[in-house]
């Protein structure tokens, strides 16, 4: 499997990124776990997740495809030579702090989401979305934190216009501040919206493109 740099980092990834948004709900755990092998048999060693993932499935299951991702990297004995993703950004509770890019759900949903990978770092950390209600400088503030505090690689975005991903750039270049590494946005045959701004965009920035 060929690699390519993950934007500006130093981080070499597969060219091929496996979704978990299935694990737990159009896929059981052992179909997850087959699905996980075959990868890796492979060479896809690049697992990208989410918070609330199992996409469609009923809310009490959130979190479910990075348990199952968890207990997967449990019985293997570990980790190494992976690179796991997962995301931010959206509700996984009742309360007022359990949504958004604000600092205090950013820095709990990274903890939650540690426990049910049953790991101790994320390699990249993503928000999940842009949030119009909470500035950048306080969500790149705190994924700095946490990479300080050893618990994220690096940080990436999904979904963004490309003027978000350009101020967030900018923020992050004069704050000092981690960048966004990469970008997830929908692109297919049949979407290529993402041609007329994102790619230029993330051309000039040296924003990588998953």
């Amino acid at each position: 499997m060929r690699t390519r740099r993950l934007g500006r980092t130093g981080l070499r990834v597969p060219e091929v990124c496996l979704g978990t948004l299935t694990f737990g709900h159009q896929a059981d755990e052992a179909t997850s776990f087959q699905i996980l092998d075959t990868a890796i048999e492979n060479g896809i060693t690049f697992f990208d997740s989410a918070d609330v993932y199992p996409a469609l499935a009923p809310s009490e299951r959130a979190g479910l495809s990075e348990t199952i991702v968890g207990r997967w990297l449990a019985s293997r004995g570990g980790r190494d030579g992976l690179v796991i993703a997962t995301k931010v950004f959206n509700r996984t509770g009742s309360r007022p702090n359990d949504a958004g890019l604000g600092r205090k759900h950013v820095i709990q949903a990274c903890e939650a989401s540690l426990r049910r990978l049953q790991t101790d770092y994320i390699d990249l950390y993503q928000t999940h979305a842009f949030d119009a209600h909470v500035p950048l400088q306080e969500t790149l503030g705190a994924l700095d934190d946490l990479v300080h505090a050893g618990k994220v690689r690096y940080i990436g975005t999904s979904n963004l216009k490309a003027w978000q991903l350009a101020e967030a750039d900018w923020i992050s270049r004069q704050l000092a501040l981690p960048a966004f590494a990469s970008v997830q946005q929908r692109y297919n045959v049949l979407h290529r919206a993402i041609e007329d701004e994102i790619v230029p965009a993330c051309q000039s920035l040296g924003v990588s493109i998953m």
